[in-house]
């Protein structure tokens, strides 16, 4: 029955694109929109419609998810789908805070269901529906949602009843993730700087108690190879930082060592642009410490 269920997908970026993918591939019938025509053509050869428009989306799929880049994004496209002739529920699988639940939920208005439910993983998990997702809601909304996570998410946890929850976790995990892989670069260059090759420094760190997800995944995928193509735009790590430290503040907890990774990681987007791979970071690093684009110490 579920399969039956028509549904839709707003945001079809590193993140988005795979996922809708996999809901299409599935045999849900999908409705799809982005700004990007190349990814809307991509949707639509795996069986996705190409819709014009966020509300087109919301006039025909009655559990629309959105994967978006900004909370400001996600406001928008919330007051698109508000009155839209289908849509019932709105699953906000995008990072962006508990506050900007609240206002995602004013914008689509009473009438949509909306479901905290950003999700982890990166693209590669995303490409093969192996992500973690991290739910808060009503425990009936949740199931009805289940059954379509399950084609995206291998793991499901729900954190609690209340929407901005599992936002929360969210921006707590990402908070250690970049701030873990911060200063995993930091140590790589350093151990670079001094002669040690940065592929076995790695598998000594992953063989130890250093390892972290920079040094299990994105080293070994991006970084070593030098392709630094992990495939996540840098930007999104300033923007989660950001997030975490907002809300530490209203908790009124430390996050010291979080706004020291945010400003280094500001810099490395200032230094590369907002669209760079996230892996570039590394890359900032090497050239304060003198190491050319081959990681050797420049002439």
């Amino acid at each position: 029955m579920a399969s039956r269920t028509p549904l839709g997908f707003v945001g079809l970026g590193s993140m988005g694109g795979a996922m809708a993918r996999r809901l299409a591939e599935a045999g849900h019938p999908l409705s799809v929109f982005d700004t990007s025509d190349e990814a809307l053509r991509q949707a639509a050869a795996h069986g996705a419609h190409a819709a014009a428009s966020a509300r087109e989306v919301g006039d025909r799929a009655e559990v629309v998810f959105c994967c978006l880049p900004s909370p400001e994004v996600s406001e928008g496209v919330a007051a698109e789908l508000k009155g839209s002739d289908a849509c019932e529920v709105l699953v906000e699988m995008s990072t962006v805070g508990r506050a900007a639940m609240q206002r995602i939920a004013l914008a689509a208005g009473p009438g949509i269901a909306l479901l905290d439910c950003p999700i982890s993983g990166g693209r590669p998990r995303a490409m093969d529906g192996t992500l973690s997702a991290i739910v808060a809601g009503p425990t009936a909304l949740v199931e009805r949602v289940r059954p379509f996570l399950d084609a995206l998410a291998s793991k499901v946890f729900v954190v609690g009843p209340q929407s901005g929850q599992a936002q929360v976790c969210k921006i707590a995990n990402n908070a250690i993730s970049i701030s873990g892989m911060v200063v995993a670069c930091e140590a790589v260059v350093m151990g670079a700087k001094a002669g040690l090759d940065p592929a076995v420094m790695i598998d000594v760190i992953n063989a130890s108690t250093g390892r972290n997800s920079a040094t299990v995944d994105k080293f070994p995928r991006a970084i070593l190879p030098r392709s630094f193509d992990y495939g996540g735009p840098i930007a999104i790590g300033s923007k989660d930082l950001g997030l975490y430290i907002e809300e530490a503040r209203a908790q009124q907890v430390s996050a010291l060592a979080v706004s020291n990774a945010a400003q280094l990681w500001s810099m490395a987007v200032d230094r590369f642009g907002d669209k760079a791979d996230m892996t570039m970071f590394f890359r900032l690093l090497e050239e304060w410490a003198g190491l050319g684009e081959d990681g050797r110490p420049c002439p």
